[in-house]
């Protein structure tokens, strides 16, 4: 397993952007499939996007698709997560995620979990 520790949400005003990251602990990090997934209040966690351990290729919800990209720096050991057109319906607990299995990653059964981070999208 990866230890892993997100940062970069906050509040924003609709429309706006954030990038959230991922720090990742372990030297077997470029091995890993990443992941996001966001929890709303009173929702389930949802599947958001995922990269392999490769970069190529992504994978995306429907609900953030050409809004959302996700990328990583193996040589930082970091994922991150750029959002774009933000709504208030992005509001959420945004989860890392990471699993040597980009299936497993993506059904939400990864291995490693960060902590979350909160996005507050303002109307």
């Amino acid at each position: 397993q990866v230890h892993l520790v997100e940062s970069g949400g906050g509040l924003v005003q609709a429309g706006g952007s954030l990038r959230l990251s991922c720090a990742v602990s372990g030297r077997t990090f470029s091995s890993y499939a990443m992941g996001w997934f966001r929890q709303a209040l009173g929702k389930e966690r949802e599947f958001v996007a995922a990269i392999t351990w490769s970069g190529n290729p992504t994978y995306y919800a429907d609900f953030v698709k050409g809004r959302f990209t996700i990328s990583r720096d193996n040589a930082k050991n970091t994922v991150y997560l750029q959002m774009n057109s933000l709504k208030p319906e992005d509001t959420a607990v945004y989860y890392c995620a990471a699993d040597p299995n980009r299936r497993t990653l993506v059904a939400g059964d990864g291995g490693s979990w960060g902590q979350g981070t909160q996005v507050t999208v303002s109307s």
